[in-house]
């Protein structure tokens, strides 16, 4: 008998082990509900369901590790107790209706490896916090509102192959820090507010294939280390205010052909050197 007892102890401790995620996380699900007009979701919530049938909230070991509500008619701001769901490896709230800023405590999220925010109607700067998340590969706040400058926090996310920033209103210079990630492989900043140089320290970025600049206040030359990149399938640095020479390659890599905004205001071509295709050839 006591065996059969001793047995039915260990079954019911196992089970309350898997029975659900802890209190914390489902307080921090529930405040999002109610915080971004659940009601109204193209797929809403049953709260009192259990969690793993909520949709696009996935589960392991009790943890609540992704939470996919991409184009499900979320509105209102994120609420401050999205950071309690610290074993988040993946939060997409792609294409809904937030607005608000993006909270600091989304910093806690420390095993976050995709964030993507995009396509909303976010406000504020982009919060310093996010240089705490050593896991994250990808980093997508593109079709905001948000302002302010680019924290240079950024630059510590070794990991980070994605940085998606376009279509903003952010303002200030491209941060060193940024420089340095040699595992980035796609960075689009355009249609933004951005202004100073583009640094010859861009030819630390090894890994970069995609660079997106176009439509900001950049100037100064047109750094030749942009050569150096031999990974670089797709560039787009016009409409900014750079001048001098370009070779024949970065003027043919760029997808306007460097057009850029003179101080009157009016479009024009940045001036190739037609005596040679590269203008690092000799540096090789």
């Amino acid at each position: 008998m006591r065996s059969i007892i001793t047995f039915l102890l260990f079954i019911g401790i196992s089970f309350s082990a898997v029975a659900g995620i802890s209190p914390s996380e489902k307080k921090a699900l529930v405040k999002l509900y109610h915080a971004t007009s659940g009601e109204q979701w193209t797929k809403s919530w049953d709260l009192s369901a259990p969690v793993e049938t909520w949709h696009g909230v996935s589960i392991e070991g009790n943890h609540v590790v992704a939470l996919n509500l991409a184009e499900n008619n979320l509105s209102g701001k994120l609420p401050k107790q999205i950071g309690n769901l610290t074993h988040l490896k993946t939060l997409n709230l792609f294409r809904n209706k937030l607005s608000g800023e993006i909270p600091n405590s989304i910093g806690k999220l420390k095993e976050l490896q995709i964030i993507n925010l995009s396509f909303n109607q976010l406000t504020g700067k982009i919060p310093t916090s996010l240089g705490k998340l050593a896991q994250l590969t990808s980093i997508e706040f593109y079709m905001n509102r948000l302002n302010g400058e680019i924290p240079k926090e950024i630059g510590q996310l070794k990991n980070l192959t994605v940085l998606s920033l376009y279509n903003n209103e952010l303002s200030g210079n491209i941060p060193m820090s940024i420089y340095n990630l040699s595992s980035l492989k796609s960075m689009l900043l355009n249609s933004n507010k951005l202004s100073g140089n583009l640094s010859m320290e861009i030819a630390n970025m090894t890994s970069l294939e995609t660079l997106g600049l176009f439509e900001n206040n950049l100037e100064g030359q047109v750094p030749l280390d942009l050569e150096k990149l031999k990974k670089l399938k797709e560039l787009n640095i016009s409409y900014n205010k750079f001048s001098g020479l370009v070779s024949k390659q970065l003027a043919q890599l760029d997808m306007l052909n460097m057009t850029m905004i003179n101080e009157h205001g009016l479009a024009t071509t940045l001036k190739v050197d037609l005596n040679r295709n590269s203008a690092i050839a000799s540096d090789e």
